[in-house]
């Protein structure tokens, strides 16, 4: 989730109460950017990150596999939707999203140019409901979980979150994968603890992808695969 400018006046477009706390949107020069609880998330700046998250975890995939499904927990900015819905490669495509504000922003208001044709395939489907809960219950499985909700599994947005890194939480990420499936988590900061924890929680093929960002830390997709 690359930091906007610092230069220009951010002007607030919508802010929001939600179940899970304020939610705001607003314009910084010519980007748009999110911030829950007065925690910045994501803005529009520079999406290599959340377009490596999706590509990391379609090419980790094992061969052949003929239009795979993908999770994308939650929509953010809509980069991570709106480019694994520009593949013609992918299957059906899921976002989770828990803030009814974002989906709004997307469907009708300021974000709607980024995410139009997105929405728009009839492979993409939008789940309004909150990931930890759809992944700890829903019966469906992907081929592959992409997660940007959080700045990385060490900074989680509400405490709530943190479940989904724990041993539970991993476990049943894994049981929402296909045999052979990938877990893709972006972080915005390298995890060692992380990339453990997969381990212990049975994945394997735990690797790490960095990216260079302008703030000097680079970006990462922690990457683990389901055993076959």
């Amino acid at each position: 989730m690359p930091i906007a400018d610092p230069i220009a006046d951010p002007v607030v477009l919508d802010r929001r109460e939600g179940p899970y706390g304020e939610v705001v949107l607003r314009r910084r020069g010519p980007h748009f950017e999110i911030i829950a609880n007065g925690t910045f998330l994501m803005d529009t700046s520079d999406g290599r990150s959340e377009r490596l998250l999706v590509d990391a975890a379609r090419d980790t995939l094992p061969a052949g596999r003929e239009r795979p499904s993908v999770l994308i927990g939650g929509l953010g900015v809509g980069f991570s939707l709106a480019h694994a819905a520009a593949d013609p490669r992918w299957g059906r495509i899921a976002v989770v999203e828990r803030e009814l504000a974002v989906v709004d922003w997307h469907r009708s208001g300021p974000l709607a140019p980024l995410s139009a044709a997105a929405l728009a395939d009839p492979r993409t489907e939008v789940l309004h409901t909150d990931l930890v809960a759809y992944v700890t219950s829903a019966p469906d499985t992907f081929d592959s979980l992409c997660l940007d909700i959080d700045n990385g599994p060490d900074w989680t947005v509400t405490e709530s979150n943190d479940s989904l890194y724990s041993p539970t939480g991993l476990a049943a990420c894994r049981d929402r994968l296909t045999p052979g499936g990938v877990l893709a988590v972006w972080s915005a900061r390298p995890s060692p603890a992380f990339e453990k924890a997969l381990r212990n929680a049975g994945f394997c093929g735990v690797r790490t992808e960095e990216i260079t960002v302008a703030r000097g830390v680079p970006d990462v997709v922690h990457l683990a695969v389901r055993p076959a």
